[in-house]
């Protein structure tokens, strides 16, 4: 498995984003094969951190890809700061 984890900050409105990202983003990502699991999380003072896990790197890099045209088209004023993005192959889980 792969997963692909984005930290964003500066996060202004932090209830219509995660509307946004409910109804707008997850019908993108379920059109990726091979999800596996997707998270978005508010960790407070305009902080969310979204986690994808996909069962092949491939799915992980699209989902990469999908995330960043999804906020250049719909959310670039509420997410004015680049995300932080870490990827890798999963070496554990639960």
């Amino acid at each position: 498995m792969y997963a692909a984890v984005r930290r964003y900050e500066g996060v202004s409105d932090p209830a219509e984003v995660a509307r946004l990202v409910k109804e707008g983003f997850v019908p993108l990502l379920r059109q990726i094969p091979g999800l596996v699991s997707f998270y978005w999380v508010d960790a407070g003072n305009g902080v969310f951190v979204s986690t994808s896990v996909f069962q092949d790197k491939a799915g992980a890099e699209e989902s990469t890809l999908k995330a960043s045209h999804f906020v250049r088209d719909n959310l670039a004023s509420r997410l004015p700061n680049p995300p932080q993005v870490t990827a890798g192959e999963v070496g554990a889980s639960a």
